[in-house]
């Protein structure tokens, strides 16, 4: 019996015809949580949804919940992603795993196919967090990681607070149709980084998202005049920090292969030409699926000295996680619906955060990745081929058939 696929250029319309919502000059995508084009993107996702027949809830973060019945009642089998954006984003990220899960239920519709359980696609409410932190926000109250009526109140640039922005939207609905149980959660997404398209792969089956952790350093020294003060009698807070840098990058790196390790952001006092620096914030983050290897990290990190060149230093912990494992018999069902189909593909882990990783916490999930182009995104060059996103697509249809037809917990399981 063939494979059941999905409609290749049906998928590409429909990735098109969300790209339009919030579109930018350069062939991106501004769609920020709750905007205006938020909003109307998601009328658009409710039609297509009941147009199949579809029942559309929205939960107490305004997390959308489009249900097709099965013929048995159950836990579903639920996909999911987002679509919101940032700033001058691209057509692929998040909405991609939204639109995965339409086609699919548009691909089981159209073939007469009735369900043994029901199929429900999510879009979760400001993954992103471009316009109001944290990112992964509405999972992560879902997944209780964060407190509901914390999150009510931020606020974005303007000073509107999310709770106002779900009022207005017309998407704010009931704590009781939160998703708190399912056969499974599949997630498709692009790899945002370079990976696949360098190894020549169709697919990523996402194991795990790493851990990670996030250290502050701050070094002091004394401002004087650029032009008068001799060499040996300074006491240069930016000299410090980049000599720090530098022995972090050869400590770090001889760790292990798979660490990636960034200074994302540094501040310089008093940023004058004329001045000796005398005060210099930086961060150093760090990423690893082996907790024992961030362990390392953080020792690294405690171990700087107290003082450097005559500067004090100081290090804080901003913030850390420990590494999410996807459910091992998701994983074997998608890992072998990418062995049926024919795809080339290799197990790997997402260095960045998706909503999986906190649905994880409470259903039996797995997510998977089609290539990025050039490895971009987060920017309007993103790219993913539309055949690559086929490819994804057909895959999380084989797992859901696949999931379909086995017995609910067996041989999945949950933590």
């Amino acid at each position: 019996m063939p494979n059941l696929l999905v409609n290749g250029e049906r998928l590409k319309d429909t990735i098109e015809a969300f790209a339009d919502f919030g579109r930018t000059d350069q062939n991106g995508v501004t769609r920020l949580s709750l905007s205006e084009e938020d909003v109307k993107v998601r009328g658009y996702f409710r039609a297509c949804c009941e147009q199949l027949g579809m029942t559309v809830q929205m939960d107490d973060l305004g997390t959308m919940v489009a249900t097709l019945a099965g013929e048995e009642p159950g836990p579903p089998v639920v996909i999911g992603s987002h679509l919101d954006t940032v700033k001058k984003g691209g057509r692929f990220d998040g909405v991609l795993g939204v639109i995965a899960g339409l086609e699919i239920v548009r691909t089981l519709v159209e073939q007469g196919i009735k369900p043994r359980l029901p199929v429900t696609v999510m879009n979760f409410t400001n993954e992103e967090g471009a316009r109001f932190e944290p990112s992964m926000m509405a999972s992560g109250v879902l997944a209780g990681k964060f407190d509901k009526a914390a999150m009510l109140n931020k606020q974005d640039a303007a000073g509107i607070t999310f709770g106002e922005a779900l009022a207005s939207s017309g998407y704010a609905g009931e704590a009781a149709h939160r998703i708190t149980e399912a056969a499974a959660y599949l997630e498709l997404h692009i790899e945002q980084g370079p990976v696949l398209e360098k190894e020549q792969l169709s697919i990523g089956l996402v194991d795990c998202v790493v851990g990670m952790v996030c250290y502050e350093i701050e070094v002091t020294g004394e401002s004087d005049h650029a032009g008068t003060t001799p060499m040996d009698m300074r006491k240069d807070a930016l000299f410090a920090a980049t000599d720090l840098i530098t022995e972090l990058r050869v400590r770090l790196g001889a760790l292990d292969s798979g660490l990636v390790y960034t200074m994302g952001r540094m501040n310089v006092y008093p940023s004058i030409h004329t001045v000796i620096p005398n005060r210099v914030v930086f961060t150093v983050e760090a990423r690893h699926k082996d907790m024992e290897v961030v362990r390392e990290v953080e020792a690294i990190l405690q171990s700087l000295p107290a003082g450097l060149e005559g500067c004090g230093v100081q290090r804080s912990k901003l913030w850390g996680r420990d590494t999410v494992w996807f459910d091992p018999g998701v994983c074997a069902l998608v890992e072998q619906a990418a062995h049926t189909l024919g795809y080339s593909s290799k197990i790997m882990a997402s260095g960045a955060g998706h909503d999986a990783q906190f649905v994880a916490g409470f259903l039996p999930s797995a997510m998977v990745f089609v290539p990025s182009v050039n490895g971009k995104s987060h920017c309007e060059e993103e790219l993913t081929s539309y055949e690559d996103c086929e490819k994804g697509v057909n895959v999380l249809l084989t797992a859901v058939l696949a999931l379909l037809s086995s017995e609910v917990g067996s041989p999945l399981s949950s933590t």
